[in-house]
């Protein structure tokens, strides 16, 4: 990247009405078969043209071909029973039904890598794709087969090596894992986590990144984040495994979060996509809160390093809070670039 504090979003944003029902997770497709491949792309270039009008240097297909960040991934693996459904507490905070793992995972065809394709003939920028991590897979299933949860996300951390591989081929400049899990199993994190990210990202030329965020702003998250109290110092269970890993990138939540920024010194080295953009709520920022964030958190990052980004996923919010907050992160990243050259 060329451009200084080149901004990204996290991953999703909104469908349009016509795809799948607006402002919900896991929301159903409103067309199938034939009509819903087309319906599919189109959404990925309305989604892709909404970050290029909103100036986003490293675009995302805003997962739109996808229902949801993790299962969507999970169906076209085999050894995985969709009709088996379990209740399952994911990220220990709220139930969901889950598919059951019956069998030996494995992947028999690509999943993405059509879609990656798709999106790569329709830009020159530099493209970024977001992967389940291996410790979320797991998080939002019902183990009926493995019984250990280490054993069944280095599976997966083999599949989605798999995949990643096919994604570089076929164009893709960033990889990224999202693990929102590591900010709950820190003892497993240590131990197995940032492993079996290792083994995720095994040969791979293109930049990798792991995604580490408090969620989406549905209610289960909102209500957990209450009780963090004053400072949210989760990071720092991961942090110092992570900057010695061969990870390129961590991607964090950082505007109207708790966490504190000196946090960031704990990853000093790596590339850091900083959420400047609250997810959580529908009040656009303004141009000046976000260059105020990036502003915090070039006291621990190099300007060279930082990556202006948002929270996390913006699939629940209505579009145009979406294309709002898009427009301010950038207007924000272009303050403080003004001013970094200023200084020079």
């Amino acid at each position: 990247m060329n451009t200084l504090l080149p901004t990204s979003t996290a991953g999703s944003l909104p469908k349009p009405a016509w795809l799948a029902q607006p402002e919900t997770l896991w929301s159903p497709w409103k067309l199938q078969d034939a009509q819903l491949i087309e319906g599919k792309q189109d959404a990925l270039r309305l989604a892709l043209q909404e970050q290029q009008h909103a100036g986003i240097d490293i675009v995302s297909d805003g997962e739109q071909t996808r229902q949801h960040f993790v299962t969507t991934f999970i169906e076209h693996l085999s050894g995985v029973d969709f009709e088996q459904r379990k209740t399952v507490r994911i990220r220990d905070r709220y139930e969901a039904s889950v598919p059951t793992v019956m069998g030996a995972v494995a992947r028999q065809k690509p999943v993405f890598v059509e879609d990656a394709k798709f999106l790569r003939q329709h830009t020159t920028q530099p493209i970024k794709w977001a992967l389940p991590g291996p410790m979320t897979m797991i998080d939002t299933l019902y183990d009926n087969h493995y019984k250990s949860r280490e054993k069944l996300a280095w599976e997966f951390a083999k599949i989605l090596n798999q995949e990643a591989r096919e994604l570089e081929a076929a164009g893709v400049d960033i990889i990224q894992f999202d693990e929102p899990a590591f900010n709950v199993f820190f003892d497993d994190v240590n131990d197995w986590g940032v492993a079996t990210l290792e083994r995720a990202i095994e040969g791979l030329k293109c930049e990798t990144a792991v995604h580490i965020c408090y969620g989406y702003g549905i209610k289960a998250n909102t209500d957990w984040k209450k009780t963090l109290g004053s400072e949210w110092r989760q990071y720092e269970q991961a942090f110092p495994k992570l900057q010695q890993s061969s990870i390129d990138i961590i991607s964090l939540e950082c505007h109207n979060s708790h966490v504190p920024m000196d946090l960031l010194e704990l990853i000093r080295g790596k590339k850091v996509m900083v959420g400047a953009i609250d997810v959580a709520t529908h009040a656009i920022e303004t141009p000046e809160q976000v260059a105020a964030t990036l502003r915090k958190a070039l006291q621990f990052v190099d300007a060279d390093k930082l990556y202006p980004c948002t929270n996390c996923g913006m699939a629940p919010l209505p579009r145009q809070v979406a294309s709002g907050k898009l427009k301010a992160l950038s207007a924000g990243a272009a303050i403080v670039r003004q001013e970094l050259a200023n200084a020079r």
